[in-house]
């Protein structure tokens, strides 16, 4: 698979803003004679104002009375009462340590400028992230960026820009030099700074462009757009999706949403999981809403191509209420009911869903949220998914794989697989899984896909990986793919009892309490 590219940079097209003007229109008075009608007791040095030709009641005068008038009404300011926050959502308070390995050629690590932050082989410690200056306190990673979240509210970002995802200004000039036709590639290798610094360093986004005293709980990221749900359950959200003809936009008025901004519809949201580009949001009442791109069926409403856009705006769709979980592949979802069923909809054409139905067909998908029984009864408390495959974790710690088999994103044996649990191609060898299939020896806590590999964190806090390795995602030190999950030890992660893992499309993060 070849290392993804960067997609050129997209513009925020000027919108000119229409000034409003609200024309007053009213009846023609005809003047009139003014009568004076002296009041009794009057005062010469206090006279009752006239206006448009009449006495203003007394009983409205501003100002001390005159003798023989009634005391004046004071007409006192409207305060408006201020709001009580309704804190429905409460931020993780362990401060983490993080690690990543991959390819970082834009930034995705976090490592900063330097040249040895492209590639690495292991995970390695981000000392820019370092637990007990930074405290981070969540991770989210989408395809070619990250996000986190820290103690104290703060929402830092890093990797790659060209479409606004990390939601605030990374331009810099340092990266164009004059070519020296003497110059070497030894003397090419000794430059400093490989990568924007902006880019490649986390960076917090400017705290002015929230709200005073907003609290942060969570952080989501898609492909190219990034969200941040509050403890009153409102989300935030800054970039753009992409469609297969490329940018779709961020909402119907914004192609690319450079800042963050609030997203009014969403309300008393309580968990956020990201696609490469669509959104779910589940909220208090076990309700879910969908938006972005909906060309592969993920957002579980029909999409008519010429109305694309009416995506953008999140929407429920059919599932019923009392959904306690949510997980999203890349183009396609799942939902967890309190009564233990698994819905699933979206492409399908490996089996990623679950479904048979259409699996190996190229444009399979299923188009509306569908019982995934499979999965249903099984216990499943987390779900997500890659680009063809998806893995699940079941309460006693099961970790469920199926889908894509041929790159080894299952992390088993290909030939140990029954032919009734597989889909062969035309040539009779296994591509799909599509039965899901626990891995043997590994409680799991924690699942991750990535486009093409896996990540899973057992209840020791020990991570394992498989798939696909040409740019060193697996952790394990080599662009070898691993066909079955393989311990990941070195010096930076033995030891460790990590808590979270994220796959991105070419490289992983890994979190942890910080050693004491």
């Amino acid at each position: 698979m070849p290392p993804k590219k960067r997609s050129p940079k997209a513009t925020k097209p000027a919108t000119p803003k229409k000034a409003a003007t609200k024309a007053r229109t009213g009846k023609a008075a005809a003047a009139k004679k003014a009568k004076t009608v002296e009041p009794p007791n009057e005062s010469p040095s206090n006279p009752t104002p006239i206006e448009n030709g009449k006495k203003r009641k007394a009983d409205t005068v501003y100002g001390p009375p005159s003798p023989g008038l009634k005391k004046a009404r004071v007409a006192k300011p409207r305060v408006p009462k201020a709001r009580a926050k309704v804190v429905i959502n409460h931020a993780p308070t362990t401060r983490l340590d993080v690690y990543v390995c991959g390819e970082g050629s834009s930034g995705e690590l976090g490592l900063g400028p330097a040249k040895n932050a492209v590639d690495v082989k292991r995970p390695r410690f981000n000392p820019h992230l370092n637990a007990d200056e930074v405290g981070v306190v969540q991770v989210a990673v989408g395809g070619m960026h990250c996000i986190a979240l820290t103690h104290d509210s703060k929402i830092l970002t890093w990797g790659v820009n060209d479409q606004g995802a990390l939601g605030r200004n990374t331009a810099w000039e340092g990266g164009y030099k004059d070519i020296d036709d003497n110059k070497t590639d030894a003397d090419s290798d000794s430059d400093d700074l490989a990568l924007n610094p902006y880019e490649s360093t986390p960076t917090a986004i400017p705290s002015q462009v929230f709200p005073a005293g907003v609290a942060f709980v969570e952080v989501a990221a898609a492909d190219s757009s990034s969200f941040a749900l509050t403890d009153e359950g409102q989300v935030y959200g800054w970039g753009t999706f992409r469609s297969n003809d490329g940018i779709l936009g961020f909402d119907a008025d914004n192609t690319v949403q450079l800042a963050p901004t609030l997203i009014p519809s969403l309300k008393k949201i309580k968990h956020l999981a990201c696609g490469d580009n669509h959104v779910l949001a589940l909220n208090d009442k076990g309700a879910v809403f969908s938006w972005g791109s909906g060309q592969q069926n993920q957002l579980g409403r029909r999409i008519i191509e010429r109305n694309k856009l009416n995506g953008l705006q999140p929407r429920e769709f059919g599932l019923p209420k009392n959904i306690v979980h949510i997980g999203c592949g890349a183009f396609h979802s799942f939902a967890v009911h309190q009564s233990g069923k698994v819905y699933a909809w979206g492409l399908n054409s490996f089996g990623e869903t679950g479904i048979r139905d259409g699996a190996g067909e190229n444009e399979a998908a299923i188009v509306h949220p569908t019982l995934v029984a499979t999965l249903t009864g099984k216990g499943v408390v987390q779900v997500c998914g890659g680009a063809h495959h998806s893995l699940a974790i079941t309460h006693n710690g099961q970790c469920l794989v199926w889908g894509r088999l041929d790159g080894y994103q299952t992390g088993l044996k290909i030939d140990a697989f029954p032919d009734e649990s597989v889909i062969k191609d035309e040539r009779g060898r296994p591509r799909i899984l599509i039965e899901p299939t626990p891995l043997p020896g590994i409680e799991a806590s924690v699942v991750a896909a990535g486009s093409d590999h896996s990540i899973t964190i057992d209840t020791s806090g020990r991570p394992w990986s498989w798939g696909f390795s040409a740019t060193y995602q697996t952790g394990q030190g080599t662009q070898d793919d691993i066909e079955v999950a393989t311990l990941i030890e070195n010096t930076a992660v033995r030891g460790k009892k990590l808590n979270w893992a994220g796959a991105g499309g070419q490289f992983s993060v890994f979190t942890g309490p910080a050693t004491i």
